[in-house]
C-alpha cells in the first residue's frame, strides 16, 4: 500500500506538514517496507486551484492513502472521486504519523476538514475574525468591526438618515354654531334638509343609470 504524508521536508523523519494543497512536500512511503519517495509540492506557490493541483499530482503517484492534518473541499474531491482514502489530524513525524495510521489512530475522513484557501500564508483580503455590528443610532453609525483583514463592518443604518413622516397635529373640535333664535334655527334645518334631499335623489339617479347599462 502506498501512503502519501504531507511534510515540510523530504523524508521519513521529516514533521507532518498540516496543510495538504500548500504543503511543502509529499513523501510516499510502501507501508510493508517503508521505502520511500519525496517529492516537493509544486503547487505550493500557485495563486489558486493548489488543493486540486496538489491531489491530482498525488492521485498520478498511484496513491492509496494521504495522510495530512487537514484537507481542502477541492482537494478531498478529487482525491475521494479517485478512490484514495485520507486520513487527517496527523502529527509528528512522518515515520510515525504512518504508524499511527496502521495501528488504528488516524481516522479516516469523509469530508473535508477545513474551508477552501484554507492554506494561504496571508489572511485573504476581507477576512478578518470581526465583522463589526455597528449599531448605528439614527441611522449615523460607522460600524468599527474592522477585524483582521479588511472587515465588512455591517452597519444596519448605512450612514443615511431615514426622512420621518411628520405626524400631523390634531386640531381642537370647532364647536357647533348655535342659532341665536329659533327661527334662525328652524331655517338652517330646513336648509340641511333641503340639502340632503337633493343628495338623495342624486344618488337614486345615479343607481338608476347603473341599473341601465
Amino acid at each position: 500500500m502506498k501512503i502519501c504524508v504531507t511534510a515540510t521536508a523530504g523524508d521519513l523523519n521529516a514533521q507532518v506538514d498540516p496543510r495538504f494543497g500548500r504543503c511543502q512536500y509529499f513523501v510516499f512511503v510502501d507501508s510493508d517496507t517503508m521505502a520511500f519517495e519525496a517529492m516537493a509540492n509544486e503547487a505550493i506557490a500557485a495563486p489558486g486551484g493548489a488543493g486540486i493541483q496538489a491531489a491530482q499530482a498525488v492521485v498520478n503517484k498511484g496513491t492509496n492513502v494521504v495522510i495530512s492534518g487537514n484537507i481542502g473541499p477541492n482537494a478531498f474531491q478529487v482525491l475521494s472521486t479517485a478512490g484514495v482514502k485520507i486520513a487527517t489530524g496527523a502529527y509528528g513525524t512522518v515515520k510515525e504519523a504512518i504508524e499511527v495510521y496502521k495501528t488504528g489512530g488516524l481516522n479516516e475522513t469523509g469530508t473535508s476538514t477545513v474551508a477552501a484557501h484554507a492554506g494561504m500564508g496571508a489572511t485573504a483580503p476581507g477576512g478578518g475574525s470581526g465583522m463589526g455590528m455597528g449599531g448605528g443610532r439614527g441611522g449615523g453609525g460607522g460600524g468599527r468591526g474592522g477585524g483582521r483583514g479588511q472587515g465588512m463592518g455591517r452597519d444596519m443604518g448605512f450612514g443615511m438618515q431615514q426622512p420621518v413622516p411628520s405626524q400631523p397635529q390634531p386640531q381642537a373640535p370647532q364647536a357647533p354654531i348655535t342659532p341665536k333664535t329659533k327661527e334662525e334655527e328652524i331655517e338652517q334645518l330646513s336648509k340641511m334638509a333641503n340639502g340632503l334631499e337633493r343628495d338623495l335623489e342624486e344618488v337614486k339617479k345615479r343607481i338608476e343609470e347603473l341599473k341601465k347599462r
